[in-house]
């Protein structure tokens, strides 16, 4: 988006992303990233309104028939083929009309554009097989949320520059120093990457989403998991996102964080290889695994604290979009939900 003047409009999340990037490039840096977007088929009313019913029961990478769910992702890939999209892998998820389809990194700028296609193609196709597609975190109680793992590698010269086969994890001081950068910022950055009030009712224990600041190269318990794959594909793998983000913030807040600690020579702090579920607050606060926020509020509160995010998103976002948050957070406490009607009707 431009201004009439042709100066690009400072209000387009897009742009933030290419000023970014182009950043990035200044330093020699180019970002390639590659996203797990999950979301839910559910059943739609005689009114074609949306529901959160479903009839099926798969299970994670359930192969069999199931029903429309199934019949519905097959067109989503072969629609995003013809779109010129490279499926990489396509399978049911943990939650019943849970589905993720993934498609080949790219850089980001590709990728977040890539995203944006995606979401409507899987809605579009989901219409037509009378469902529903949500990428809504957390749609159902009891059951895993959707997220949007994130994973991403930098690239010099054309070499990944996140491997070192001399380092027993496979990784280079770039690599640890970008995830120290995304460890110093996660806080700040939640209201970017969660930005929504249900997207904190995904990040629970129990249901396979962090919610520890951690980082590991042996452990799915951990916000930051590093992938076994090395060489050209040693990437790092940022685990809170969910697909509600806006692609182009979040890759931007993604790649300022790692620079920010490339630049600043950040450590990261020490390997967590324990499931961090298993342990108590005692355990976790021996270790110095501190808490993502827990809620929007706290999320916004966070990102106020970080002057980077400020200097990222440009004063004009950073303002809007903190202005509109707090009006959603301050909208939803003031609802009575259906939780609190069962819970205090009757009893008081």
């Amino acid at each position: 988006m431009y201004k009439k003047d042709g100066t690009p409009y400072e209000g387009d999340p897009r742009y933030v992303l290419r000023k970014a990037v182009a950043e990035a490039k200044e330093m020699g840096y180019t970002m390639n990233v590659g996203p797990e977007c999950e979301f839910f088929l559910f059943h739609t009313d005689d009114d074609g309104r949306p529901t959160t019913v479903t009839h099926e029961q798969g299970g994670y990478f359930d192969v069999g028939p199931l029903d429309l769910g199934e019949n519905a992702r097959r067109d989503m890939i072969l629609t995003l083929e013809d779109m010129g999209f490279e499926i990489i892998s396509s399978h049911h998820e943990i939650a019943p009309a849970q589905h993720e389809i993934d498609f080949h990194y790219d850089e980001a700028m590709i990728t977040a554009d890539n995203l944006m296609t995606f979401k409507m193609v899987v809605k579009t196709i989901a219409k037509r097989h009378g469902l529903h597609a949500t990428f809504m975190p957390k749609p159902k109680f009891g059951i895993n949320g959707s997220g949007m793992h994130i994973n991403m590698s930098l690239q010099k010269d054309g070499k990944n520059i996140f491997q070192d086969a001399s380092d027993p994890n496979g990784l280079s001081e770039e690599a640890y120093y970008f995830i120290g950068g995304i460890m110093r910022h996660i806080k700040g950055m939640a209201a970017i990457t969660n930005p929504l009030v249900n997207s904190y009712k995904r990040l629970v224990p129990g249901y396979e989403a962090p919610c520890y600041l951690a980082w590991s190269a042996s452990n799915r318990s951990a916000l930051i998991r590093i992938p076994a794959a090395r060489g050209q594909s040693t990437r790092v793998e940022l685990r809170n996102p969910d697909p509600s983000c806006n692609p182009y913030l979040a890759l931007a807040v993604c790649l300022a964080a790692g620079l920010d600690g490339i630049e600043r020579e950040l450590e990261p702090p020490a390997e967590i290889t324990e499931n961090i579920f298993e342990m108590n607050e005692t355990q976790r606060a021996a270790c110095g695994i501190e808490d993502l926020p827990d809620s929007l509020e706290h999320a916004l509160d966070s990102l106020q604290a970080d002057p980077l995010m400020a200097e990222v998103l440009g004063p004009h976002i950073y303002a809007q979009f903190i202005a509109g948050k707090k009006k959603e957070w301050e909208e939803y406490c003031t609802r009575v939900s259906s939780w609190e009607i069962a819970k205090y009707m009757v009893m008081y």
